[in-house]
């Protein structure tokens, strides 16, 4: 019993008090006292736990992944395995538990950097091992995903709410993984200095030649939450421009929905996947086109043969009637979006309610990008944004997306979405149709996505 009760307090000091404090020197645990510890450790940290043995002390930061040598380490007597091989490369090993099969695992782990998400990824699929821990903002992120070959084109509303440039930082950061490709940008929010924001973006995140389109007769004077859209004029005290442009103030932006068809055009039949998080005016007006230089068919058409499914925010469903904004603000277009998209596509709405409880602050957001001096994202918080948070709604379209319908949300039943002339989304239930749309999650689930997000927007 004594034994047993050593074992417990030599645990519980292990992680707040550190034994690295210790004044004896020469105290210092056998492997097998060692493995009782992480054994214990399993009792008083049921989700999981990290340790470094040479600091004794659960790491603060950090992205952990298993090593293939020691999974399926469930008992007590392979614990010590896992501490040899731990010895013999970092001293860091972990315990987590699968709820699947009940067993408690124990791991020797390799630490990246928070901010090598894309490195340890690559390490984690080579080791066969399905999640990437996060020390510091305490979440997993799948690793076992299936590599698709997945075409994007994202269209938004850019230079009003930046919740349109943080879902931009996700599609960089998830091609950086080699989970998407970015076929092209097109800003449905009318006036140029919008697109050249695109533009500096590109730039900054090393991707200068993805092609950018430009609404030209899209929504008059629509609102502006946050009027960021100069942030590509920046300058220095010296007067030189801060961020870097392709096309430059003498450059031309192809119209929107020009560049959608010369870029369907190009692509394999049902190989696109369109993020819509602003307008649909550049949409609506792709569906209304006829027979161009990029190809003989109508905009329907080419729609039809050549995307595959529209990931949208927007919509609002539930018990509640209420007009939703991107729809309302170009009712002309996006009754004729919903009237003339060919019902063989499919739609994934992303309603607002969903993205409300995500609130990135701007302390938060200056703190995650605190690893540069010079970042648009971080100028426009410092030096633009009044508004204490800005809920990260766009964001949620781009991860369903990539990551999947069933991998991080709750999906609704199938069925066909209609818009009204005020504005309101009404779903009808038909396991037929072509419509589905996101389900609000538990505070848990909230916070879990604005941390992945987080954790996106630390990466460089």
């Amino acid at each position: 019993m004594k034994r047993i009760i050593l074992f417990v307090l030599v645990a519980f000091m292990a992680v707040p008090m550190g034994f690295a404090q210790k004044k004896d020197k020469d105290f210092k645990l056998s492997d097998k006292d060692m493995a009782n510890v992480l054994y214990v450790m399993g009792q008083m940290y049921p989700k999981g736990f990290t340790l470094d043995l040479n600091t004794m002390r659960q790491p603060e930061e950090g992205l952990m992944v298993s090593y293939k040598e020691t999974q399926n380490s469930f008992s007590r007597k392979s614990i010590r395995n896992v501490l040899k091989h731990a010895h013999a490369h970092e001293n860091i090993v972990g315990g987590w538990y699968d709820p699947d099969k009940g067993d408690y695992y124990f791991d020797s782990n390799k630490p990246f950097p928070e901010d090598s998400l894309a490195a340890a990824l690559s390490f984690a699929r080579e080791n066969e091992q399905q999640i990437v821990y996060s020390n510091k903002f305490g979440i997993s992120v799948k690793s076992n995903y299936e590599q698709k070959d997945l075409r994007i084109i994202y269209d938004c509303d850019m230079g009003s709410s930046t919740d349109d440039l943080f879902a931009l930082m996700m599609l960089y950061r998830y091609m950086d993984m080699k989970r998407c490709t970015l076929l092209g940008v097109v800003v449905d929010r009318m006036n140029r200095a919008n697109a050249d924001a695109v533009d500096v973006m590109n730039n900054y995140y090393g991707y200068p030649n993805i092609p950018i389109g430009l609404e030209q007769f899209g929504v008059k004077a629509p609102r502006v939450f946050i009027p960021y859209h100069n942030m590509a004029y920046a300058r220095n005290i010296e007067g030189e421009p801060i961020f870097k442009r392709t096309v430059g103030d003498d450059g031309e932006y192809m119209d929107g929905y020009k560049l959608y068809r010369k870029l369907l055009a190009q692509q394999p039949d049902k190989s696109v996947t369109v993020v819509s998080v602003g307008f649909v005016t550049c949409l609506s007006r792709l569906l209304q086109s006829g027979p161009d230089e990029f190809s003989p068919l109508s905009g329907v058409d080419l729609v039809q043969q050549k995307v595959n499914s529209i990931y949208l925010m927007g919509g609002v469903f539930g018990d509640s009637f209420e007009h939703d904004y991107n729809f309302t603000a170009a009712i002309e277009y996006s009754l004729k979006f919903f009237e003339m998209l060919p019902k063989d596509v499919d739609i994934v709405f992303s309603p607002g309610e969903v993205g409300d409880p995500l609130y990135y602050s701007a302390k938060q957001v200056i703190e995650d990008l605190s690893w540069t001096d010079t970042h648009p994202i971080k100028w426009i918080y410092e030096f633009l944004v009044e508004d204490k948070f800005q809920k990260m709604w766009d964001p949620l379209a781009v991860i369903n997306a990539v990551e999947g319908d069933e991998a991080i949300y709750q999906i609704s039943q199938r069925g066909w979405v209609t818009l009204t002339p005020t504005g309101e989304t009404v779903f009808t239930p038909d396991p037929k149709g072509n419509a589905r749309y996101q389900l609000p999650g538990d505070d848990e689930w909230s916070d879990k996505l604005l941390k992945y997000i987080r954790l996106m927007t630390i990466q460089h």
